[in-house]
């Protein structure tokens, strides 16, 4: 596992891991700074974060920056994969996997997503949606280590709504895989919707009614 607690907290919304966390290794050079891009672009944004303010947060040196890293755009695209490796073990252990229900395993992720909502605006919003909004026009590199985070993350759905769709019956022009990136759409959007309000209660709203809409295609009555 390559969380870490530091003087910082390189991805705020995942304390429900804090436990793991403390038992790990001391963080290399390389860690902290992957660390340091993951709560600086979500906080500034990836053009104004700056070589020198990734070094001062990781606490290492501008030669160890370049030890690791030839430039800031290397840099992101390894911090973009860092938080695929991130955010899978997290969603990996997280409890909607359980129910036997297709279904409900897909509700279930809904319902987690809308827990991780929560504490300070840059800590539950996703890096690859940050970073693919500012960079999507200027760096492909960027660009597609964000859109292979984004869609990776989509594609663990896919098999959940498969099975829901084959149990419930449910088809009519739509896919799995396209229902799986639209869960995505509508949290990237509420991200974008809670930090324009500076309120995440905005962004609750937003997913759940991802999950009345969730609900419906598969002809249940939401509340």
């Amino acid at each position: 596992m390559e969380l870490w607690l530091t003087t910082y907290r390189p991805v705020g919304m995942f304390e429900v891991m804090e436990a793991d966390v403390a038992l790990s290794p001391a963080p290399t050079a390389r860690e902290k700074l992957l660390g340091a891009a993951l709560t600086l672009v979500r906080t500034k944004g990836f053009t104004a974060t700056s070589v020198d303010d990734l070094c001062r947060t990781a606490g290492v040196t501008k030669g160890a920056f370049f030890h690791h890293f030839k430039s800031k755009g290397e840099l992101g695209v390894a911090a973009a994969r860092h938080w695929s490796e991130i955010t899978e073990a997290l969603f990996a252990a997280a409890p909607y996997h359980a129910p036997e229900d297709p279904l409900e395993r897909v509700l279930g992720y809904i319902d987690f997503r809308e827990e991780l909502l929560s504490g300070a605006l840059p800590d539950c919003t996703c890096f690859a949606g940050t970073l693919v909004q500012e960079m999507f026009a200027t760096s492909p590199e960027l660009r597609a280590a964000a859109e292979a985070s984004i869609a990776g993350h989509a594609h663990t759905l896919e098999s959940d709504i498969a099975d829901a769709m084959e149990r419930y019956g449910v088809s009519g022009g739509w896919t799995a895989e396209s229902l799986a990136l639209h869960t995505q759409a509508v949290l990237q959007g509420a991200f974008i919707l809670a930090k324009a309000k500076n309120d995440p209660a905005v962004g609750v709203e937003s997913v759940q009614h991802l999950r009345r809409y969730i609900e419906l295609l598969f002809s249940r009555h939401p509340l």
